[in-house]
């Protein structure tokens, strides 16, 4: 699902096709006759040919160079023609003359606007490009399959343009079975996305290194710690950053420690429940802990799908104000497969809300057993 959006969001420009050779043809000489038509019938051919200039700047706008320099050298042609074979309808020929020299700078300044234009457009797709290969390497392209588990999912920054936003999640086959995490930055812009960074960075390089859920929340927790050290140094505020991780092996049952994120839904024969787990301290935070992190443990049958998500899901509003219902959308969803589902609520509760209400990054997640077990 990543990699549909990836690809939607860095082929935008590619999506805005100019026009075809024989439909600028066809254009251009549809409105050369609408003038000339409405310049006999008012008797006022030669002014109306004003309107025309305006034919190669549209051009510049939506056509290629070629295509341009076309409709600019037609559109000089014709009213230069116009107004040397009316010269004795009437006119001062200065007017004539500065009508012929307005055309032609128009059509000289169109073709230059289409060659800026397009030279942004290629320097954006590159630039575009480069954020999409960054992206590959930051977020791994769902699914994601291990040994232990299948993850499937759905990843919606909330600003189109942006190919990474504030919610996070990865996974990991390690030697102590797979993590997996799903996070939420607080806040939103750069330096959101610089702590998400952070965190994914810690999670990938800790969840090989430590043998415990425990520590490796602690390296997470100081990974989040250090870039608010730096964040402050060069004046940026601090964040701190909501996460669920998850530890899957071969066993029936499975840990989790939840660090204030929103909590799973465990989809298991047609019944849909929330496993019972603590709630600690966001991540950043761990120093305001009453308590030490502890991990949960929570039964995860073959056959079942673990539901994650972010707030981006669980705080949908409608125009009313209502919180999208996600347990109860889960049930009408019951028949889907579990690659199916992340996109099948996700665009549900953007139905829900609004094409135009959505205020926060999106991730749903799907995890079942891996088919290798």
């Amino acid at each position: 699902m990543i990699g549909i959006r990836r690809k939607r969001a860095a082929d935008t420009l590619d999506a805005i096709e100019p026009p075809s050779n024989a439909e600028t043809v066809v254009g251009v000489l549809s409105v050369t006759v609408l003038v000339e038509v409405l310049g006999v019938l008012s008797g006022s051919e030669v002014w109306l040919l004003g309107l025309l200039v305006f034919l190669p700047g549209t051009a510049s706008a939506l056509c290629t160079v070629q295509q341009t320099k076309f409709v600019a050298a037609w559109t000089t042609l014709f009213v230069t023609l116009t107004v040397l074979l009316r010269t004795g309808n009437g006119g001062r020929p200065l007017d004539r003359t500065l009508l012929v020299l307005l055309t032609l700078a128009l059509g000289v300044a169109s073709v230059y606007a289409c060659h800026r234009r397009l030279g942004r457009e290629h320097e954006m797709l590159r630039l575009r490009s480069t954020a999409a290969a960054m992206q590959r390497h930051i977020l791994h392209p769902l699914p994601l399959l291990t040994d232990d588990v299948l993850v499937n999912g759905v990843y919606e920054p909330v600003q189109e343009d942006r190919l990474v936003g504030g919610d996070i999640y990865d996974v990991v086959a390690s030697p102590w079975g797979t993590r997996v995490l799903i996070g939420d930055v607080q806040g939103k812009g750069l330096a959101a996305v610089g702590a998400a960074f952070a965190v994914i960075g810690a999670f990938r390089e800790a969840a090989h290194r430590e043998p415990t859920l425990t520590a490796l929340v602690d390296a997470l927790d100081a990974s989040v710690v250090r870039h608010n050290s730096y964040a402050e140094q060069t004046g940026d505020d601090e964040r701190f950053v909501t996460a669920l991780i998850i530890g899957v092996d071969a066993g029936e049952e499975v840990q989790a420690v939840n660090c204030g994120h929103v909590p799973p839904r465990l989809v298991h024969e047609g019944a849909v429940s929330t496993p019972p787990l603590d709630s600690g301290v966001p991540l950043g935070l761990a120093e305001l802990a009453a308590e030490p992190t502890t991990v949960d443990w929570f039964a995860f049958p073959a056959g079942s799908t673990l539901l994650l998500t972010t707030d981006g899901l669980t705080e949908t509003r409608a125009a009313d104000g209502t919180f999208y219902p996600v347990d109860e959308r889960l049930m009408k969803h019951l028949d889907l497969s579990p690659t199916e589902l992340p996109r099948a609520l996700h665009e549900d509760a953007r139905g829900f809300a609004g094409e135009d209400r959505r205020h926060d990054d999106v991730a749903v997640l799907t995890v079942r057993r891996s088919p290798r077990r």
